[in-house]
């Protein structure tokens, strides 16, 4: 019995142009390539017309070097040529992205258009995949470039740091540069960076700090530390105050004064 497949090319063009336009502009919004709308188009026109040489027969190794040009053509005509390590980080936002949607298309079609029996898999129905690209592709690669942006953001604010104690005991943390912590002791004119209760161990007098956060006021239990050590940078205008809860940040337990925004040299 031989089994015969339609396959409609005009409905094949023009998802693979979508699916191309999409990836190109989550490249593009990434990477704040700010490239003309035309550009990317045309580029993804291109990626699109590529499928032609799936028709060719030509041997597997031919046809992954045919689409690893064709994915460098799209990226040069999309976003220009000013060095390799520019044409390089375009090319692998791009397969990246590619993975990342096409993993998502992938584990749907299978969760929601084939059955088992056992171990048994088989198809019932129509793919939903059509459907998922126009409609849930943006979405996917919306929340991609939304997460990448908020943990370059929170990255780019978070440093290792080490407190000094008086007694030159050193404790090491992961600190994140909160511009909401301006506070600062009026007696000794030292900037207060907070550190959660579970991770330090006081020692000495405390100064106790009054603040004031929206509707609430208190005062924080702050000790005198020697000095603290932020991106390879010595401070000592500093006091270490005992935050009574965890920050809602990952990985991070000390917030940073918002003053050291001033001092810091950042390395580039």
């Amino acid at each position: 019995m031989v089994m015969v497949m339609t396959i409609y090319v005009d409905i094949v063009f023009l998802l693979n142009f979508a699916y191309d336009f999409l990836l190109l502009l989550t490249v593009d919004i990434t990477l704040k390539r700010h490239s003309k709308i035309k550009r990317v188009l045309f580029s993804s026109f291109l990626g699109a017309l590529s499928l032609g040489i799936l028709f060719i027969p030509l041997n597997q190794y031919l046809l992954f070097g045919l689409k690893i040009i064709t994915s460098i053509l799209m990226v040069l005509i999309a976003f220009g040529y000013k060095d390799i390590k520019y044409t390089f980080n375009n090319i692998f936002y791009l397969y990246m992205c590619s993975v990342i949607l096409g993993g998502f298309l992938y584990y749907l079609n299978v969760e929601l258009s084939y059955k088992n029996v056992g171990l048994v898999f088989f198809h019932e129905g129509l793919s939903i995949n059509y459907i998922v690209l126009i409609i849930i592709a943006p979405l996917i690669l919306g929340a991609y470039i939304y997460q990448n942006k908020r943990y370059r953001k929170l990255y780019n604010y978070t440093f290792e740091v080490k407190i000094v104690l008086k007694n030159n005991k050193e404790i090491n943390c992961k600190g994140f540069l909160d511009s909401g912590n301006k506070l600062k002791d009026p007696l000794t004119n030292k900037y207060i960076i907070l550190v959660e209760k579970c991770f330090f161990k006081p020692e000495g007098l405390p100064i106790y700090v009054p603040f004031r956060a929206l509707n609430k006021r208190g005062l924080v239990e702050c000790f005198a530390i020697n000095y603290i050590e932020v991106n390879h940078q010595r401070f000592k205008n500093y006091l270490v105050g005992i935050a009574e809860d965890k920050f809602n940040i990952e990985g991070v337990n000390c917030l940073l004064n918002n003053h050291l925004l001033e001092e810091i040299c950042f390395e580039k």
